[in-house]
């Protein structure tokens, strides 16, 4: 189709307002076919003829022409759904409380929190001195700061060493791409220094000028190099500190536990290693264990020695310990022995002990170990739940701060004083008209097609029957490592309140039950990713959990190849599928190293350069395996500045879905064309988003109104 008819389709859609969801407008966007071959070094071809809707510069106007033409088309289908838009959206939002604030935390004498105001997007940041009764300073009143905006996020903040000096980065795109800028907090003065191409990681020297930021390269975004800014000078001489030149690795820069050190980070799939310096006299990096293959490790300070988190020669990972000069592993001291059933997932160092978040059989829990070698475990009340570390800014305190949530239970925080005992609730994130004693959450075990048992949470409302009649969202991810725990969403709560199932499906590719979860399920073993959760699926119908023809699926990101890969394999199991900013055309974007993330993921997806790999991805991805079907209803969100999964590659999905699609339920697709990989920004307007796909379930599932 010409750009002209893309736009009159547009104006022509967009002017519809009577289209039923269950039949939607009779013509959708028919994408123009250009004859593309995408080659492999080994010679192998494949056709594409959507290559074409690739623009790195998102300028090409016959793509804005059909990306808008596809918006056009999905506002006409949905707008007799606006109603429940509305109404869901009014849920959603009606169960926040407007006026919130985060658990304050102590650092260097203040106390820093983070606040909302009624019928505001974004945040407040601020301070108090020696205590929350003492006056609120304002370090960044985000609102401000977005007006205006299609797109605003302040993804760091930092303050020097004195408390005098605030450093952030903020990203107007949505593309990752941040530039860092300078307040005094005592004038209120922004700097007139700007850095721009950065990601959101600052640490400053103790001399309160000097800023260590990561600097990306501005093709692939990958976080090439760590420089330093001395405030004052033009960023354009700020000195090169480290340069990383392995594309397979991320970078990122920290201090250590007790602010000793600044420490570089870079780490792969596969390897990690780490170099530092003295925070107080920055000078060469010291590296703390040269690289290796298949060695990952990562390191705090306290105490006068380093503690350290590996897996050489412990799958699941040990903690060792090593003198604060130390350069190799041969100087490394085990400390926490590794255990086949348990997974070491990371610690935090205090005066008088160490809390080491951990998981068993699926779950979390917090191993504390005292000072004299005593032993004890914080203790959870429910089957299905997530514990973890919560901000504990200081070591010399007895009190360790935790989260804890359920699919029942709302965000809460606690403190336990590891000495007498004591638990004090700190904060249960208010969800208004919420009553938990209705909802009830499971635990169950289902058998995968090769005998492995997998995972599953669920939650209902109370008088639920467990009859094959009720409709069921069954949400996955499956990939990096990647846990998806048991935690409460507010928005769930207006699926269940309707009657409907909600369940996670912990499969293989995560890491819930260890590391050999996670892998079991990369690289040519990532098949079995799929066969869980279609598995799963067949399971909870065969228990009687959902009717056969009442089943939703969602995923995002390597959760929408998931979607992808699930809906070609076995259609006939869904009605409905959510796929949110999906990595859909797995073998193209692999072979492509100038893409972001590319060349970081080799080690876990493959390097489709070699034949093997090649041969493997392109039997599951989702974009080179749709086939004539009846496709179930499907809702596809994308966002044109996405740095992670480029908006191209669902465009293209859609595309040829709509050639090979046998079936007559809707497939929609939704650009936003001011967001990147995680959606618009603001804490309302993404639940405008969730309302549409949320409507779009609920009309293809024939639920009905709130019980």
């Amino acid at each position: 189709m010409k750009p002209t008819l893309f736009l009159l389709a547009a104006t022509v859609l967009m002017s519809a307002s009577s289209v039923s969801a269950l039949a939607a407008p009779a013509t959708a966007p028919d994408a123009a076919r250009h004859p593309h071959v995408v080659k492999a070094p080994f010679g192998a071809e494949r056709s594409d003829d959507y290559y074409w809707l690739r623009d790195d510069k998102r300028e090409k106007p016959e793509m804005l022409a059909y990306l808008q033409a596809e918006n056009a088309y999905a506002d006409a289908a949905m707008a007799p759904l606006q109603p429940l838009q509305e109404k869901l959206y009014a849920e959603i939002v009606g169960r926040i409380k407007q006026d919130d604030a985060s658990v304050p935390y102590r650092l260097r004498g203040w106390w820093y929190y983070t606040r909302f105001e009624t019928g505001k997007d974004y945040p407040i940041h601020a301070r108090r001195q020696g205590s929350m009764e003492a006056p609120e300073q304002v370090l960044l009143n985000v609102n401000e700061l977005a007006e205006g905006k299609g797109y605003y996020n302040v993804g760091d903040l930092e303050i020097s060493q004195d408390n005098r000096i605030l450093a952030y980065a903020e990203d107007e795109v949505g593309r990752r791409q941040y530039v860092i800028r300078f307040k005094n907090l005592e004038t209120g003065e922004i700097y007139p220094d700007t850095i721009a191409g950065v990601s959101p990681n600052l640490v400053w020297a103790d001399d309160n000028k000097t800023l260590f930021y990561v600097e990306n390269d501005p093709e692939t975004l990958l976080t090439v190099r760590v420089k330093k800014h001395v405030l004052g000078t033009p960023a354009e001489q700020d000195e090169l500190v480290y340069e990383e030149r392995d594309d397979s690795f991320y970078m990122g820069i920290r201090r250590s536990r007790d602010d000793r050190f600044i420490c570089i980070g870079v780490e792969s799939t596969v390897s990690s290693e780490m170099r530092c310096t003295p925070a107080a006299a920055p000078g060469e990096f010291t590296v703390l264990a040269p690289r290796e293959r298949d060695v990952e490790y990562d390191a705090d300070h306290l105490d006068g020695r380093w503690v350290i988190r590996t897996n050489a020669g412990a799958r699941n990972f040990k903690i060792v310990t090593a003198p604060s000069d130390a350069t190799s592993r041969a100087q490394w001291t085990d400390w926490l022995p590794h255990d086949e059933d348990v997974y070491i997932e990371g610690f935090e160092l205090f005066d008088g002990f160490t809390a080491v978040s951990e998981r068993s059989q699926g779950l979390e829990r917090i191993r504390l170990i005292k000072a004299d070698g005593a032993q004890e475990y914080v203790k959870a009340d429910e089957p299905a739940y997530s514990m973890g570390l919560d901000v504990n800014s200081e070591h010399d305190t007895p009190w360790l701060r935790y989260s804890y949530t359920s699919l029942t239970t709302p965000a809460t925080t606690y403190e336990l004083n590891t000495q007498t005992g004591e638990r004090r609730l700190m904060k249960q994130q208010p969800v208004i008209g919420y009553d938990a004693s209705q909802y009830t959450t499971e635990r169950v075990w289902v058998e995968a097609r090769d005998g492995v048992k997998v995972p599953v949470s669920l939650v209902y409302r109370n008088g639920f029957r467990k009859d094959g009649t009720a409709a069921l969202l069954q949400y996955g991810y499956g990939s990096y490592g990647a846990s998806m725990d048991p935690g409460f969403s507010g928005p769930v709560v207006s699926l269940l309140d309707r009657g409907m199932v909600y369940a996670i499906a912990h499969i293989r590719g995560g890491q819930e039950m260890g590391r050999a979860w996670y892998d079991d399920g990369k690289l040519l073993k990532k098949q079995n990713t799929f066969n869980d959760f279609v598995d799963v699926t067949a399971a909870l119908v065969k228990q009687g959990y959902a009717a056969p023809d009442r089943v939703a699926a969602m995923g995002g990101s390597a959760g929408g190849l998931l979607m992808g890969a699930v809906v070609n394999m076995a259609p006939q199991q869904y009605r409905v599928i959510v796929s949110q900013v999906p990595f859909v055309d797995v073998v193209t974007t692999m072979l492509d190293p100038t893409i972001p993330l590319t060349t970081n993921e080799y080690d876990e997806w493959g390097n489709p350069e070699k034949r093997e790999y090649y041969e493997y991805m392109l039997g599951y991805s989702p974009y080179d395996n749709l086939k004539p079907h009846d496709y179930p209803a499907m809702f596809v969100g994308t966002g044109l500045w996405d740095s992670q999964v480029q908006y191209w590659e669902p465009a293209k999905y859609v595309a040829r879905l709509r050639d090979v699609n046998t079936g007559s339920l809707p497939v929609l697709f939704r650009t936003n064309m001011e967001a990147g990989h995680g959606g618009k920004s603001g804490r309302f307007r993404r639940y405008r988003e969730m309302s549409e796909y949320y409507a779009f379930v609920l009309d293809q599932l024939g639920v009905g109104q709130t019980r």
